[in-house]
Formats: structure tokens, sequence, C-alpha cells
């Protein structure tokens, strides 16, 4: 059995295909866990996976959240600290800061992150226009 400890770097690890920055903290063969965070004013580009999902705690500040289901049927979500969200397989999502502060939330996802190549990019969709 192993146990794995990990403590939140102050610079993050990476920078996510929608924008984001990653701080990775620990993974075991059923799912990772990462912090992530977008500065004030950012909007995320839209994007899908291939073959996770993810359930995202949010810790500081204030955003929106849209989700699009593989059937076409979207939603815009308001997050804020202690608000909790699923994302199922399929799923295209795009997030945005409204606060004056970063906005901060943990990403667990399963099974656990398989690299670069599981995000897919996609420009044409989303709620708001991103920098990207």
């Amino acid at each position: 059995m192993d146990f794995d400890h990990a403590r939140r770097s102050d610079s993050p690890d990476a920078i996510a295909p929608d924008g984001s920055e990653i701080r990775l903290l620990v993974a075991h063969g059923a799912a990772s866990m990462c912090e992530v965070r977008l500065p004030p004013g950012g909007v995320s580009i839209p994007v899908r996976h291939r073959t996770v999902q993810e359930i995202w705690y949010f810790l500081e500040g204030e955003g929106e959240v849209w989700r699009q289901a593989p059937d076409g049927m979207a939603l815009t979500a308001a997050v804020g600290p202690g608000s909790a969200l699923t994302f199922p397989l399929g799923c295209r999502f795009q997030f945005r800061n409204l606060g004056a502060g970063d906005l901060r939330f943990l990403c667990v996802t399963t099974p656990p992150w398989p690299g670069e190549h599981e995000a897919i990019v996609e420009p044409d969709v989303g709620a708001w226009k991103s920098a990207g």
C-alpha cells in the first residue's frame, strides 16, 4: 500500500489547455486531485475531456461555470466558496472569474489525469469570449 503526501506549490505546475493554472496535489490508481486558479477577470477556453470525469469544490472567489451535456443541454451556475459541481464524461465546460480576487477550486479527476492529450479545446462553444 502506498500513502501519498503533498504540499501545494507556490507556483503553478502547469497551465491547463483551458488557460487556468494547475497545482498538482495527489494521485492514486482511482483519482487525482489538483488546485486550479483563474485570476481576476479571467475567462477559460471551452474544453471537454476524452476519458475523465471531474468534481470541483470552490475554495475562494466568485465566478460562473458553463456546462453542456453531450445531448446539447446547457446550464450556467454561479460559484463561490463552498460550491461543488460535477462534470460527467463528454461534458463541455468553461468558467470565468467575476470577483476582485483569484477564483480557486479543488479538482478531483477520475480516473487520474492521463496527460495533456486528454483535453479537447472547443473554441466554437461556450458562454463567454475567452482570451485564448
